[in-house]
């Protein structure tokens, strides 16, 4: 799916408000000077709301993306858009793009 690319650094979010971090940037691709994430990058998640068993299955811990960009790859790994899906582990919930940088576009 087409979006913006998502620079290291974004503002990330699991479902229940926690602040989803990329772990690794990608400094082959720079977007307005700053690194880009690779699809396969896993994100670390703090401050998710989702209540520990036995109430439920959380807070998320990980997350990962599931789709990235088809047409524009960096080291032929697909990079991360604002449309990506991504799942958090381990409540199986989404992980959403917030605050993308707004310059660079990709299929």
């Amino acid at each position: 799916m087409p979006g913006y690319l998502v620079q290291f650094g974004a503002q990330v979010i699991c479902a229940h408000g926690g602040q989803a971090t990329a772990t690794a940037p990608n400094p082959r691709v720079l977007l307005g000077g700053a690194p880009s994430v690779l699809m396969t990058t896993p994100y670390v998640i703090a401050g998710c709301a989702f209540p520990p068993p036995p109430a439920a299955n959380g807070p998320c811990v990980t997350g990962q993306w599931l789709s990235g960009s088809t047409r524009v790859t960096s080291n032929g790994q697909p990079l991360v858009v604002q449309s990506s899906t991504g799942i958090c582990a381990p409540t199986g919930t989404p992980m959403t793009v917030l605050v993308p940088q707004a310059r660079v576009f990709a299929i």
